[in-house]
Formats: structure tokens, sequence, C-alpha cells
């Protein structure tokens, strides 16, 4: 009898070719960059058109960014991955868990600091093990490699969605331009019109506590104020200048989150007095004014370079642990006179007192060119400029000398809002300087009486702490902050002031500025010109979100409730006792101060050990003067606990200063700490 018939095992099934492996694993990572790194930064960069705008940003040049962030990370990680197979397939597959246990540590680092309080250390503790326990099940189960794969589709979703949906999609797929020209009315020619669209300042800034213009603090403003029209009940639209911008340049409420981009807002000033005025613009952060309308050589830093190194700061901030403030806005800087090349524009006055001589160290290039275009000329024109002031980067005192500060020195919190207010209104007294010279260069030219001359804001920003800034938290803590901004418009010929109480919202700047010009809009607005009847309704519109009103109550604000300064400020300090040190991070500035420079080490920040109790007193003085009183505050994420900013500059002088700081008891008596770096 024969042996049964013994069935041959089967084959093991072949391993998939090297190149269906390869491409699960290139997919896997696709995924997991476009959903740590691509989504993130496109996400904010979609709703930062303004980003764009302000550097002047072609489509093309939008169009090349895109492709970088959605190609170079994972091009990166996927060729570093495939060279490892040189060394042997469980190589390879090590490199890839690795790398996906780190692409998801850096994704959970973005969820955590969003659902959790933890930040630091701990939070890249538990982000670190997050990504090990989503490496290990990606390599114990099949279902999270599957599910990756299948997200690879994510990149090219989000350029998509950033291409056709997002606010700065405005910047890549443009519309044509309108023209929305207006017609002359009326007998009469057109006055020249001058309009400075000043950035987050706030009424409260400028008033003293009689409810006037602070003459002392601010003369120029109250020499603006003392020859035109106040408008004491005025409100921005919203606290985002994307949105206000564009609200006071159509006479419209905002509607949707549309770029402030020309070919989004086709019927606006410039294109309704683009036909019978030249225009001279200078925008900052919108471009409103079609090419057709007029051209802006002078502007911040160009090209694909700047926007690649801002959207890797942008990264940055985003995969970092520590809590950041993630805006484009950051960013914004104007080149000074000498960087744009404009140093033969208009030789500069010679008053010592505005520091006019040192206009191409620290001037904006855009102020100077308004100035040099304030002339009289054949046509009407519209002299526009929207000037960054006094908006931060907070770097001025009001003498117009600059100081340094750390990028991330904090304006919210215990002591750090106050010293946020501090530097603020430091550069509103700059700002103020800037006024001076503008009315000065009106009157020596002769433009003054024949023009219309409107100076305004665009919103102000809340200093309350804990509320600090222009979101929901501030609007709802102080509206008055936010909302309420000066508004002075000096008709032609207008010699005297006045106060007027209506209800000014910021979209009857356009009706008001056409009627003064003898200018008929061709569109419908939502405001109405300061020659009508006043508005019936006392409340105000303010929008956080366009389409979205909030109602705030209306009525003029009242004064704030001036801080005193500190008895010790001014006063000259003996010899005290010593005890203990201070670490000081800008010490090393205080050996060689060159005040004919335009620079001084007015801000000193540091850290004082752990014993020296929250709240205590601290006494900066120059050369034994004291220039500031601060108090000591839980140390901020760089370690930081206190920061003074010594706005007199006669604190310094030529040469080595001595810096001592000084914490103060609760009786007055004074300890010296000694200042180490």
């Amino acid at each position: 009898m024969a042996p049964p018939a013994v069935e041959a095992a089967p084959a093991p099934a072949p391993p998939p070719p090297v190149w269906r492996a390869e491409g699960g694993l290139l997919l896997e990572v696709v995924a997991l960059v476009g959903l740590a790194v691509t989504q993130p930064l496109l996400d904010v960069l979609g709703r930062s058109p303004d980003f764009f705008l302000f550097h002047r940003a072609t489509p093309g040049q939008v169009v090349a960014l895109l492709a970088l962030v959605a190609v170079v990370p994972t091009a990166v990680l996927a060729g570093l991955g495939a060279l490892t197979r040189l060394a042997g397939g469980r190589v390879r597959l090590v490199t890839h868990r690795v790398l996906v246990a780190l692409l998801l540590a850096v994704l959970a680092v973005q969820v955590g600091r969003e659902v959790t309080g933890l930040r630091g250390v701990p939070l890249l503790l538990a982000a670190g093990a997050a990504g090990v326990a989503g490496a290990a099940a990606h390599r114990r189960w099949r279902v999270p490699g599957r599910m990756l794969r299948a997200a690879a589709v994510g990149p090219p979703v989000f350029v998509a969605l950033f291409v056709l949906v997002s606010p700065a999609s405005a910047v890549v797929l443009p519309r044509a331009d309108g023209t929305g020209a207006g017609v002359a009315t009326g007998p009469g020619g057109h006055p020249p019109v001058v309009l400075l669209v000043l950035d987050e300042l706030p009424l409260h800034s400028l008033l003293g506590p009689d409810g006037r213009i602070d003459a002392t603090r601010f003369p120029h403003f109250a020499e603006l104020a003392a020859g035109s029209t106040w408008y004491r009940n005025a409100t921005g639209v919203s606290g985002w200048t994307p949105y206000a911008l564009p609200a006071m340049l159509t006479g419209r409420y905002p509607a949707r989150p549309d770029a402030p981009h020309y070919s989004r807002y086709p019927e606006n000033l410039f294109t309704a007095l683009g036909g019978l005025y030249d225009i001279h613009a200078q925008e900052s952060i919108t471009r409103l004014c079609p090419p057709s309308r007029c051209d802006q050589p002078v502007g911040p830093e160009q090209g694909l370079g700047v926007l690649v190194r801002s959207s890797a700061d942008l990264l940055r901030q985003l995969v970092a642990p520590a809590e950041s403030r993630v805006d484009p806005e950051a960013g914004y800087r104007e080149p000074t006179a000498a960087e744009a090349g404009l140093d033969a524009a208009e030789p500069p006055p010679t008053d010592p007192k505005f520091r006019w001589d040192n206009l191409d160290d620290h001037q904006p290039a855009r102020f100077t060119r308004f100035l040099a275009d304030l002339r009289p000329a054949a046509r009407p024109t519209l002299h526009f400029l929207h000037l960054l002031m006094p908006h931060p980067p907070w770097t001025y005192l009001p003498s117009g000398s600059r100081y340094e500060a750390p990028d991330d020195l904090p304006d919210d919190g215990a002591g750090w809002a106050d010293l946020g207010r501090q530097r603020h209104l430091a550069q509103l007294g700059y700002t103020d300087r800037l006024i001076g010279e503008t009315l000065r260069t009106l009157r020596a030219t002769g433009l003054y009486d024949q023009a219309l001359l409107v100076v305004t804001a665009d919103h102000g920003v809340s200093f309350t702490t804990g509320s600090q800034g222009r979101g929901m938290d501030a609007i709802r803590a102080a509206p008055d902050e936010v909302a309420w901004v000066p508004t002075f418009v000096k008709e032609p010929g207008q010699r005297a002031g006045r106060v007027d109480d209506r209800n000014w919202e910021h979209v009857d700047l356009l009706p008001t500025v056409a009627d003064l010009a003898r200018v008929r809009l061709p569109w419908r607005v939502d405001g109405r010109s300061a020659r009508q009847e006043a508005r019936g309704r006392g409340d105000k519109r303010f929008y956080d979100r366009p389409g979205q009103p909030l109602t705030l109550p209306g009525g003029v604000p009242a004064p704030p409730v001036p801080a005193a300064p500190h008895p010790l400020v001014g006063t000259t300090v003996g010899d005290p006792p010593t005890g203990g040190t201070v670490q000081v991070a800008n010490l090393d500035a205080f050996r060689a101060v060159d005040p004919a420079a335009g620079r001084l080490p007015a801000l000193v920040w540091g850290t004082v050990p752990d014993r020296v109790p929250d709240g205590t007193l601290l006494a900066v003085s120059v050369n034994g003067r004291v220039g500031a009183v601060v108090p000591v505050v839980p140390p901020d994420p760089a370690g930081r606990r206190f920061a003074a900013l010594l706005t007199d500059d006669a604190l310094f002088r030529a040469g080595p200063n001595r810096l001592d700081v000084y914490q103060v008891a609760p009786d007055g008596t004074l300890r010296r700490l000694t200042p180490v770096g």
C-alpha cells in the first residue's frame, strides 16, 4: 500500500516590492508633515492676508511659498529616510518609526498647548510620551499606518483651501480692478486732502484727567485739536486693521473676512477720488489703492526670501512648548530712510527738539516720503498715510531716541501690562512729534489753510491687566480703550477748534471726506457724513468678526484716572546699604552710551533672587537719579522678574553710565542690589 501523499506547504508570500514599501512609508510622512507643519502654518497665513500685502507679495511669490511649505519639509524627511535604506531594511524601518514619533510629538505639542495648561518642559515630556506611544501603536497594528496613508491627501487639500477659500486667497487669485469713480458735486474746486491714519491708538491715551487732550504730554495733538473739529465720541469699527481700515475707506461695515485688497473692495476712497485727484498713497498692511490709481514705491522688505524667513519664524512659534502669540503682524517693520535709499528725499529741518537731524537713523521711510509730498500742486491731490505708530514694536522714547527690548517681553499679566502701557505712551509721545512735524510742513508749504486734514486711528488697544489686546476679552473688559479713537477733521479754511460729540462711527469717515471734497460716491454706504444730521441711535457697532456686530453702549468715554508717579522717581539717591544682587540682562549697554547716536539703554530688564517676594518694589536709577520704580513679578517664560522703562533722556550722559537698582522696603527705606550681567 502506497504511503499517503504529503501536501507541500504553501510558499510564503513574497515581500512587497521595495518601491511599494517605500511608497507607503512616504505617504505616512506626507500625512504627518501635513498635520504637524503644513496645516497649522497655512491656517495662520491663510487668516493673515495683511502679512502678504504688507510685504507686497505677488501671486507668484505666494504660490512659491505654498510649494515650499507643502513640499520641502516632506522631501527632506522622506529623503533622510530613503538614504537609510542603504544601511538595510531594518535600519530603514527604525528610522521611519523615529520620524513618526518625532512628528507625532510635534503635533502633540500643538494640541497640548490648545487643550491643556501644560507649558515648557512638562509639555515637552507629555508630547514626547505621546509621540513614543503613537509610534509603538504604529509598529504593533496596521490600522494606524493605513489611516496615515489615507490622510496623505491632506496637504493638497490644505493648499487648495488656502488658495480658494481662505481670506488670503485674494492675494493669489485677485479679481479685476473695480473703478467706483466718484463724481464732482457743487460749485468750486476740490481741496487737497491729507488723511493720516495712525494705528492702535486709544483715545484714552491722549486724555488728561479733565477729559481734554493732555497738552503737557502731547502738545501737538492739542495743537491739532485747537484748529479742527474733534469728534470726541468716535469709534473704530473693528479691533483688527484688515477689517477696520476697509470699513473706514469704503463706508461699509465689515461683512466678510476678505483680504484688505482692491480686488475685494473695488469701491473705496482711492477709486472714488482717483478720477478727480492725483493720489499719493502710503499704505502699510492694506492694498486698497489699485495699480491703476497709484503706485507705492516705498515699502518694507519684499520678495520670497522674507516670506520664507517670516514663515519659518511662525513655524517655530507654532511648535514651541512655550506660550506665544502666533501672529504674522509681529514681523511688521518699516525701513528707515537710509535703508530705503531716500537720503536725498528732502533736506531735514534743523529743529534739535524733534531730532530731525537723526532722520535717516530712525524715522520710518514712508513718513519721510509723506512729508516730502506735502506740496501745492496744479491738480487736487490726496495725500494718504497709514502709519504703524504707536503700534508695536515699541522702540521709541518721546524724544525720538530708540531703545532695545527683547522680542518676547510680555505685555500682559501682573506688572507687564503696566510696562506695556508705559512703552505705548512713550512711543505715542514720539508720534506726537510726528504730528507736530506734519502741521509744521503743511503751514510751511501753504497747504494748511487750503487742505482738508483728517487725523485718526483705526482702533485702540486695552492695557487692562488680564484683558490686554484687542480680542473679545479686551472688548468686554475695556471697550473705551479698544473702540474709541481720536478723530480730528480740519476743514479747508477752518481756524477755530470745536468739539462734536455726535455718535461717529468710522464708516462715517469716507462719506465725510467725500462730502468735504465735493465728491459724490456712486455706491451705497453704511456711514453718514458729518455734514448730515447725526444718527439717531446712541449705541455702537463693533465687529470682532465680519458680519457679526457687537453692540457697545455709546457716549463720550470718561477720562482715565492718572496714576500718580512714585515719590522716588526723579529723586537723587544717597548711599544706602548694600545687600544682595540683581541680574541685569543689558548691563553692558551702560558701559558706553552715545546719546547723539539716537539710541539709549532706556529699558532695563532682568531678575532677582527667589528670596525676593513678588510685589517687592525696585527703584532703578541712572547716574544717581531714580528713573523708574517697578514691582517684582512672577518669572515670565524667559525667567525675567522685572523690567523698567526710563523715559527721561536727561538721565543719560555720553560714555560710561552708572546703573543702580534698589530694593524698596515697605517703610520706604532702600537697600542697594549689586547689578551683575
